[in-house]
């Protein structure tokens, strides 16, 4: 086993992956399986399997296994749960995938899930499903799966860059494609250039730039600060999805915004206003067991009234399905909630909208390749796979579908391209140079600031929108642009220098909220997990586009899309029969 750290600043390997979730380690383990005498490293931003998204997964991983279940009908719920914006090759290799993946997961990789008693693979409801498709280890998936990915992985030849931070892509001298990356290590306070044949962007993004979210705080979407520096295109960055039930544990725990699964809606878990009353009959006709989106908007609309719990929000309760079953059924939930002083077995919780998951992301083909030649991207970082909304697990399984695929290309890719590009000198420079600049300001408190934005982002481009908001949140991000620009960090001594990382990741935040709220003006119509008050109809569906943008800063160009509909059109459907949800057949020639 090599984990070997480079003894100089510059360093070269084959293949380089940034970020260690499920879409990052499935892609090392394809990558080195298919091409073992390839240099692969893997670099994380904190500790290899210790951090990250994907090991925080509880509710599961949706996949068509049971009888009555199929391909088609997991495609059609993708794509009618995106409210048709998703870019459909991505969905169908997406719900195809999920079924070779967790067949590896399971007799590859060792992960135990959960079964019925004639060995089945048990799978759960949840939401905006029209099958209960999601297999799951109990509450605790994400730990599963990562933790069994981890084993694999160290048990190959991978070169692990443990607390290195990146900060610039770096594209080749020639502009012909990538040639490495600049990192921080974070443990020397360093400088570190890694060139490589290819790289996979697959850093998790993570929204957690609202006041209320559930990643963790070193997730403050930086490989897409990166991917747009570069100059790749992102698309359906308005579309961020707030999960309905995050934890409301008060001001004093950093609990607060974490998720409450949602199979717990799906178990049959009811959603109480501040007085006690069941309220979701209201809003939909699937009562708690409606889509997040829309959930999260009637959670709000709850809030916004007035009808809400001590601390603000609502109520979730699930001692009506016994104690004792909710307590085997959900023990890492009823675990957490103790440790906050909550009894969710046997008791009310209030819960509050949480920001979870950014559906947009970088433009990628169904091989995880980029616009840019050797650069691959596969994960949260990626958009067009679940437009307008994501499915309650159909997130793990985008994941480690495509980083499977991405390991696979990268390595095919390699053995076609085998000489390492020329690196850009003068990227290099403006990255360090970017990244010394706190140092030549005078030292604050950064804290407030991002107290600030995570308010701004809360109140102007939060679960309800509309212009008069919007543009009023873009005055207050350019505010707070020019407060970071004016605020430093103090010492000399770049080891685990945490006010440093905390101003350079406020800085990756700052640009990635720009981007969501220039998407969301652009957007004058309601989809998904964006709703416009001014704008509440969803508008024609046949003409439907999605938005691109690129460019930084002040100079962001953005174009809405037409999506292209070439597997299925609206009004149409893959089902036939009572299975169907529009009535009639019209396959477009599946990918």
């Amino acid at each position: 086993m090599n984990r070997r750290m480079c003894s100089t600043d510059m360093c070269q390997t084959d293949i380089l992956i940034l970020g260690t979730g499920g879409a990052g380690l499935f892609a090392a383990l394809h990558a080195k399986k298919a091409s073992p005498g390839l240099r692969v490293s893997v670099a994380v931003k904190g500790l290899l399997g210790k951090c990250g998204c994907t090991r925080m997964v509880q509710g599961g991983y949706n996949v068509a296994l049971s009888a009555g279940d199929s391909v088609e009908r997991h495609f059609m719920d993708t794509i009618e749960g995106g409210k048709w914006l998703p870019r459909q090759d991505l969905a169908w290799r997406l719900v195809e995938g999920a079924i070779e993946r967790v067949r590896e997961l399971e007799n590859e990789i060792g992960c135990f899930f959960d079964r019925n008693p004639d060995g089945t693979l048990h799978q759960k409801a949840f939401a905006g499903q029209s099958f209960d498709r999601t297999v799951h280890k109990a509450d605790l998936t994400g730990i599963e799966i990562i933790n069994r990915l981890m084993e694999q992985v160290r048990a190959l030849d991978v070169q692990e860059f443990e607390e290195h931070r990146a900060i610039e892509l770096i594209p080749a001298s020639d502009g012909s494609g990538i040639a490495g990356v600049l990192f921080i290590d974070m443990r020397t306070g360093r400088y570190r250039v890694v060139q490589a044949k290819a790289v996979l962007l697959a850093t998790g993004a993570g929204p957690t730039m609202y006041r209320y979210h559930t990643p963790s705080g070193d997730k403050t979407c930086d490989g897409l600060a990166m991917a747009l520096r570069y100059g790749l295109r992102l698309r359906d960055m308005e579309m961020v999805q707030f999960h309905p039930t995050g934890l409301l544990g008060g001001p004093d725990t950093r609990m607060t915004g974490t998720v409450l699964e949602e199979g717990l809606r799906g178990a049959g878990g009811y959603l109480l206003d501040g007085s006690g009353e069941r309220f979701m009959a209201r809003y939909d006709a699937r009562g708690e067991r409606a889509t997040r989106d829309v959930v999260s908007r009637s959670i709000y609309a709850e809030m916004r009234a007035g009808r809400t719990s001590p601390m603000g929000g609502v109520y979730l309760q699930m001692s009506h399905l016994g104690p004792e079953k909710v307590a085997k059924t959900f023990p890492g939930m009823v675990s957490r909630c103790l440790d906050c002083g909550f009894d969710l077995a046997g008791g009310r919780v209030e819960v509050v909208p949480t920001a979870h998951y950014l559906m947009g992301g970088v433009e990628f083909d169904v091989d995880c390749s980029t616009a840019a030649p050797g650069l691959f991207a596969a994960g949260e970082d990626c958009g067009g796979v679940h437009g307008a909304n994501r499915l309650g697990g159909n997130g793990v399984a985008n994941s480690t579908v495509f980083g499977a695929i991405a390991g696979d290309s990268m390595a095919a890719y390699v053995q076609r391209n085998p000489a390492w590009r020329d690196l850009d000198r003068h990227i290099i420079a403006q990255g360090v140079e970017r990244a010394e600049y706190p140092f030549s300001r005078p030292p604050d408190s950064i804290h407030r600031l991002r107290s600030a934005l995570a308010q701004t982002m809360w109140d102007e481009v939060g679960v309800l929108r509309h212009q008069a908001a919007l543009e009023n949140g873009l005055e207050h991000l350019a505010g707070h642009r020019r407060a970071l620009s004016a605020l430093g960090v103090s010492g000399n001594d770049r080891r685990y220098n945490v006010s440093w990382h905390d101003w350079l990741d406020l800085e990756s935040l700052l640009d990635i909220s720009k981007v969501i709220t220039v998407c969301a003006l652009a957007r004058e119509n309601s989809r998904g997990a964006h709703f416009r008050e001014d704008f509440p109809e969803a508008g024609a569906l046949h003409s439907s586009c999605y938005t691109r943008v690129a460019g930084q800063g002040d100079q962001l160009e953005l174009e809405m899309v037409p999506v292209s509909f070439d597997i299925v059109r609206p009004g149409h459907s893959l089902l036939g029969g009572a299975a169907g949800q529009a009535g009639n057949t019209a396959a477009q020639g599946r990918p």
